[in-house]
């Protein structure tokens, strides 16, 4: 195999697209010793932000489960990191970029994976006429609720790259499509309001994007095997799709996610060319549709998540209307701490979220030197409603289950 195909479309300082894509919304402070670069600057800057440390306790696909080898989503994202780095560095590509959206792919994934996508997203829809998705999401997080402290302990927005922040947004999409190019002009990301819309900006943003799918179907049927969800007959037909798929002379080994993974990969950097995009060959494309297809049969619908769909609908749904019922318009802040006596945990971290987000208290914002964006008033409903569905997103599983569990005990 040919390597380094994509060098001269790598985003570098010799691209054109280079002063775009390491733009920022706010310069960030500078050090007199600093070696690293600006992508590398993001991914460190999101593996230390509490969105990142929160996907060890949020969903892929089996939730709150008792099996620690069970993945969670921080386990995918690393999956996803790694096989972009390895695809990145084989096609010449800039690999510190392909980390950096890598990591930060699903930062903006809710409790209880996609199912709780879908219950917050019919929350927002409902009262605030808005349309939420994870992906839009993600770029929301990373520009205006993550922060961190700058070297005099002031606390700022990340102030991520536009490459990185694109590449965040824009992972959205399946790979039914024959390959996947850059897009070449820059578009304001905020403005996108449906997933899908724009292929990413970036050839390491498509690499990404293709590298999500290749990590989470191998490892959701690990899962599966795990659990036991899947059946021998189930398995037997897995094994004819791949045979099937690749044909009969293909050598069909092991069923596992290391070789999936490795054979996908090699199969997309053989594929792949700048003037063919970031493609598999036709049997592996058909044969990562059709697992997908397996997966969604046999796993995303399998009868045992029916009642955790039903119960994370319960959960999400009992806490916005306890957080609800707490506006008061300009007597908000006073009414919930009122209520700190019967729900003292759930309290205490709402109440610390309106006073970072809001305009509520600006001697406590100066005391704690937060410089971060303000996003709410709390004398219009609607923000209201808004500071609750984004605090209820950035919840882990485990932290809605002990909500709930507060709600529901006397």
């Amino acid at each position: 195999m040919q390597k380094n195909k994509f060098k001269n479309v790598a985003v570098s300082p010799e691209s054109p697209k280079w002063n775009q894509a390491v733009a920022r919304s706010e310069k960030l402070y500078s050090r007199f010793n600093e070696v690293r670069d600006e992508f590398s600057r993001d991914y460190t800057r999101i593996l230390h932000c509490t969105a990142y440390r929160r996907l060890k306790h949020k969903t892929q696909v089996f939730s709150a489960t008792r099996n620690d080898h069970i993945c969670t989503r921080i386990e995918h994202v690393n999956h996803v990191a790694s096989v972009s780095q390895t695809i990145s560095a084989f096609l010449g590509l800039n690999t510190a970029l392909a980390s950096a959206i890598a990591t930060g792919h699903d930062l903006g994934h809710p409790p209880f994976g996609h199912s709780g996508e879908h219950i917050i997203a019919a929350i927002a829809k409902k009262y605030l006429d808005k349309s939420f998705w994870h992906e839009k999401n993600g770029l929301y997080a990373i520009d205006c609720l993550e922060t961190l402290k700058d070297p005099r302990g002031v606390e700022k927005n990340l102030d991520l790259t536009y490459a990185v922040r694109d590449g965040i947004i824009s992972h959205c999409g399946e790979v039914d499509e024959n390959a996947i190019f850059a897009r070449e002009e820059a578009v304001e990301l905020e403005t996108i309001e449906s997933p899908g819309r724009y292929q990413p900006y970036t050839w390491e943003g498509c690499v990404v994007k293709i590298s999500d799918k290749i990590s989470y179907l191998g490892r959701d049927i690990e899962d599966a095997l795990t659990l036991n969800i899947l059946t021998k007959s189930q398995l037997s037909e897995l094994g004819h799709i791949l045979k099937d798929s690749l044909g009969k002379k293909a050598e069909v080994r092991e069923l596992n996610n290391t070789v999936l993974m490795h054979d996908f990969i090699m199969d997309l950097c053989r594929s792949s060319a700048p003037d063919k995009g970031i493609r598999f060959s036709p049997r592996y494309l058909d044969l990562i549709n059709r697992v997908k297809q397996f997966n969604y049969k046999n796993i995303y619908f399998h009868k045992r998540l029916a009642n955790y769909i039903k119960y994370a609908d319960l959960v999400l749904n009992s806490i916005f209307t306890a957080l609800k019922e707490f506006y008061k318009a300009g007597r908000t802040l006073a009414e919930v701490q009122k209520n700190s006596r019967q729900t003292p945990f759930l309290v205490k971290s709402f109440e610390e979220w309106i006073l970072k987000y809001s305009n509520a208290d600006e001697a406590y914002r100066k005391e704690n030197k937060l410089k971060n964006k303000i996003l709410y008033n709390l004398s219009c409903e609607k923000d209201y409603i808004r500071a609750v569905i984004d605090f209820m997103a950035c919840m882990t599983d485990h932290f809605a289950i002990s909500v709930f569990n507060e709600l529901i005990s006397f």
